[in-house]
Parts: structure tokens; C-alpha cells; sequence
């Protein structure tokens, strides 16, 4: 996982630093500071921007899905095709999408999403090659992978003090965004072949056990037993295990417990699912969080400046 932090700063390094908003010129930022119920701690040194993810709604989530299944297929296609090929399309799409993703100022749908549809054919080679290129059982690189997820929460929590999505507003909290994105990817590829080969459950089993796991951060978010940020994150750990299943389960042989469709076909229909649905979001822009929202911390943090005192 540090190398994977690493690998992103140094992606990081390429990208033209974006000009600050005017919201964020009006408060210099050697004197901001975030105020919260722990001590107050300086806002990251990065100039701020607009949100750069965008906001959670219903198509959100229905993309999110859908990139996990592609990301799925068209990872098992390439690799069925030629190994070498798929590990150098994955890289390379993977590195083009971040420096397209950090070079923006503001979140763009096409580009987020080209970013993490590529995070998810790159998450999911570093999944199955770490199991197929050198024997790792999927109980290991579950546990490892869920290990690198809460490393990555752990880090980005004690350094900007907030893990809301509504917070990706600098340079530092983009990069420990993305190093989750990736991570929890390949979580979920690794959980998912745990639950379809190692406990024996099979695709569609699979498919059940993850979509009902879903019920569990609507339902705690809904009675109160979840923060709004907490019930996000496990929902989204979720999608990937869920979406790589269904793909899964769709492109996969019948010896295998799968339809039979192919890999191949299960990754063109998503794709264009995908680019239908992101480019309404984009024409539409209500997967945009409001300025009102990104201009400034989440919540439960405030901006004080020394003339607010």
C-alpha cells in the first residue's frame, strides 16, 4: 500500500498545480485552520479547489457498480488474450487516467470516471496476479488487501482529520482518496474469489451474500448507528466485490457456475452502459456537489481566520 501511495505522488508530480478558487483566496491559508471537537490542526498546505468527486446519488452508485463489473471482465479478457498485454494496457491506462484526474481543478464526470474505470482494471490484475502469479491464497489477500484498506483510512484520518468525500478539496486528501479507490478495488476482487472458490459459494451465491451486505450501511446509516461518512465507505468497499460478482457471473462458463456470456461481451455492454450514464451526468451535472458544500470543510469542521476570532 505505500508503494501504491508512492506510485500516486509520483503521478502527482506531472500534474500542473491548480489555481486556487476565489472562495479559497478570500482566506489566506497560512492563517485557516479547522476547528473541530479534537485539537485544531492547519489545513492541508495545498491550495484548495473545488471537489474533485462527485456527489453521491443514485447514479453514483449505479456507475460505481457497473465500473467494478468492467473493470472485472475486461481484466479476465485481457489476461486470457495475453498476459503481458493486459498488464501493460492496465498500467498504462491506470497512470494516463490519475494525470488526467489530478491535472482538473474541479470534478470533471468523464475523466473522474475514465479514472476509475481504469483503477478497477488495474485493481483487479493486482488482485489476481498477486493469487495466480505467485500462489497467494485469497484468505491471505483478503486479509491483506483489508488491511491496506484501513492502513490507508487510518493515515488519511490522523493527517486531515475527516475521511468525507465532501472534503477532497486538496491536493494531499485527492492523493489518499485515490489510494483508497485503488486498495478497495482490489479488496473486493480478492473477496469476491473468496467467497466464490475458497467457501465453494459459487457467482450467484456470491451475488446474494454481497447485494444483501449492502442492507447493512443503508440500515445502520438509517437508525443511527452509522455516521453518514462510515455507512459511505462500507457501502463502497461493497460495490466491488458486488460488481466484480455479477460480472462474474454473467461472462464466466457454466462449469464455473457463471451464464456463459463471455467476458468479452459482459465488458463492451458495461462499457457502454457506463458512457451513456456518464455522459448524461456530464450534460445534466447533478452528480456536481454544490459550491456551498466543497467551498469549505465538511460538517462537522469550520475554517476560522484570526478576523473571525
Amino acid at each position: 500500500m505505500f508503494h501504491t501511495h508512492v506510485g500516486l505522488a509520483l503521478v502527482v508530480r506531472f500534474c500542473r498545480e491548480p489555481a486556487p478558487s476565489l472562495a479559497a483566496s478570500a482566506v489566506p491559508l497560512g492563517e485557516a485552520f479547522i476547528t473541530k471537537a479534537r485539537p485544531s490542526v492547519p489545513v492541508s498546505r495545498r491550495q484548495p479547489f473545488l471537489a474533485k468527486v462527485p456527489e453521491v446519488t443514485a447514479i453514483f452508485w449505479l456507475i460505481k457498480v457497473l465500473t467494478t463489473g468492467m473493470g472485472e471482465a475486461a481484466s479476465d479478457d485481457l489476461a486470457k488474450r495475453n498476459l503481458v498485454l493486459a498488464a501493460g494496457v492496465g498500467l498504462v491506462g491506470f497512470l494516463v487516467s490519475l494525470w488526467l484526474q489530478f491535472r482538473t481543478d474541479r470534478y470533471v464526470a468523464p475523466v473522474y470516471w475514465f479514472a476509475v474505470s481504469m483503477v478497477a482494471v488495474f485493481g483487479t490484475m493486482a488482485a489476481d496476479g498477486v493469487h495466480k502469479a505467485l500462489g497467494v491464497p485469497y484468505v491471505a489477500t483478503t486479509i491483506f488487501y483489508a488491511a491496506a484498506v484501513a492502513a490507508v483510512f487510518v493515515l488519511w484520518d490522523r493527517r486531515e482529520h475527516t475521511l468525507s468525500i465532501h472534503s477532497i478539496v486538496t491536493r494531499r486528501r485527492e492523493i489518499f482518496y485515490w489510494s483508497t479507490v485503488l486498495a478497495t478495488f482490489a479488496l473486493g476482487t480478492a473477496a469476491g474469489d473468496l467467497t466464490a472458490f475458497t467457501l465453494h459459494l459459487g457467482y450467484r451465491t456470491s451475488v446474494l451474500v454481497f447485494a444483501a451486505a449492502m442492507l447493512v450501511p443503508l440500515i445502520g446509516w438509517r437508525a443511527g448507528w452509522f455516521s453518514s461518512v462510515t455507512a459511505f465507505w462500507f457501502a463502497y468497499v461493497l460495490t466491488r466485490p458486488l460488481g466484480a460478482s455479477v460480472a462474474d457471473w454473467l461472462g464466466k462458463p457454466r462449469s464455473l457456475s457463471g451464464l456463459g456470456y463471455g467476458d468479452g461481451p459482459v465488458t463492451v455492454v458495461a462499457t457502454i452502459l457506463i458512457a451513456g450514464l456518464v455522459a448524461y451526468a456530464h450534460s445534466t451535472g447533478r452528480d456536481v456537489q454544490p459550491e456551498s458544500v466543497n467551498a469549505s470543510p465538511p460538517d462537522e469542521e469550520r475554517v476560522v481566520t484570526p478576523h473571525a476570532r
